[in-house]
């Protein structure tokens, strides 16, 4: 089993939402990590029908609990009106709570009880390189890292069921569109702006339909944690930014699938793509794990320099080359960003075989910029 990076050791007791997109793997976290404590899974049809059927039975088995318990609800999306009885048992018993899933959109759309404040909001990603020993890159540039597919040699048939799972159980059973067949073209239509700034006029007549209706789509992709927004970076006064956001989904083997991307090999158009979105990944979890009050932003200037990563304001920026030997002409985006930032640290995240320094710029090997990455080197 993998050691992951998620921690729960700093919220002081107190009762946490941890979400995540399915089977990034919380179900097997939580076993493990609560061994011991009272366990509902609400993915188990007699536990869901029973407390469907009659929520306040959660009072009543937990009357004898208290402080020092900890209580595990399992996919609590699927039953919000449990919540309104975890308020109760947090407010007068001071049990701790743990509350899995892997959308809050159909509990914000219900206007749910979320118990006003008294739950902290933790995420779990895919699986990062810093969890995998002997890690392999191409393995994770290819399969992607949820759990179950990294660990295969070609994870293209659960790939399939993982999409299959996502529209007929996330989407059509909780009834987040009412056109489930539309929405799948849309998700390869997004999958095709992965890692590209989004022009929603262009995707609405790539799908057939309104711009308003895929705006929304995208905000299901967002809540349902499969899909997210890095917004561009404005603040250069040298140069005009471009603000419009780019969109990622949440995993790297899940675009590969829906771009009908396999067996990539460095050196092609679509290999690139895929080095860049593990990348970015692997950040955006760092970020996630780590608590880190700096933001993910992208910078593109009207000109055409752009940079694929700035940390913060403007204290890191990262570009991508999923080429073996870095050219003083792959530098010319985080130069011209320098200008308004000399004191940014400056890398290029490539396929040299090893670490230097070009015009004051770092080029890292993927595999070592990531370890630098989870050793609290690199932000």
């Amino acid at each position: 089993m993998y050691i992951r990076k998620l921690s729960l050791e700093d919220e002081n007791g107190d009762s946490v939402f941890l979400w995540g997109a399915r089977q990034t793997g919380k179900t097997t976290w939580l076993i493990s990590q609560f061994p011991n404590c009272r366990y509902y899974d609400l993915l188990h049809p007699a536990e869901f029908e029973r407390l469907l059927r009659h929520p306040e039975l959660l009072s009543e088995e937990l009357e004898d609990f208290g402080p020092e318990d900890t209580v595990v609800i399992d996919e609590i999306q699927k039953l919000p009106q449990l919540l309104d009885e975890v308020h109760y048992l947090i407010q007068r018993k001071g049990i701790r709570f743990i509350l899995s899933g892997s959308s809050a959109r159909k509990l914000k759309r219900l206007g749910t009880n979320l118990l006003g404040g008294r739950a902290s909001k933790e995420q779990m990603y895919p699986l990062v390189s810093g969890e995998i020993p002997d890690f392999d890159l191409e393995r994770a540039i290819n399969n992607g890292m949820i759990p179950r597919h990294y660990m295969v040699q070609n994870a293209t048939q659960r790939l399939r069921g993982y999409i299959g799972v996502y529209l007929n159980e996330e989407i059509k059973q909780e009834a987040l569109t009412r056109n489930l067949n539309t929405f799948t073209h849309f998700l390869e239509v997004a999958a095709r702006c992965d890692g590209e700034m989004l022009v929603y006029k262009n995707i609405a007549q790539d799908c057939g339909i309104d711009q308003r209706t895929v705006k929304e789509y995208f905000s299901i992709l967002e809540d349902t944690l499969v899909g997210y927004f890095i917004p561009g970076f404005t603040a250069t006064n040298k140069r005009r930014a471009i603000a419009a956001p780019k969109f990622y989904l949440f995993d790297v083997g899940v675009a590969n699938y829906l771009c009908h991307r396999s067996n990539l090999k460095p050196g092609s158009d679509d290999y690139g793509h895929a080095f860049e979105h593990l990348i970015i990944q692997e950040i955006i979890a760092y970020l996630g794990y780590t608590h880190s009050e700096e933001k993910l932003t992208y910078w593109r200037t009207s000109g055409g320099y752009e940079v694929d990563a700035i940390i913060g304001n403007g204290r890191v920026a990262i570009e991508f080359k999923s080429s073996e030997e870095v050219k003083s002409r792959h530098t010319h985006g985080l130069k011209a960003f320098s200008e308004d930032y000399p004191d940014a640290k400056l890398y290029i995240v490539s396929l040299d075989k090893y670490k230097r320094k070009m015009n004051g710029i770092d080029i890292v090997p993927a595999k070592e910029f990531l370890r630098d990455l989870w050793d609290g080197k690199v932000i």
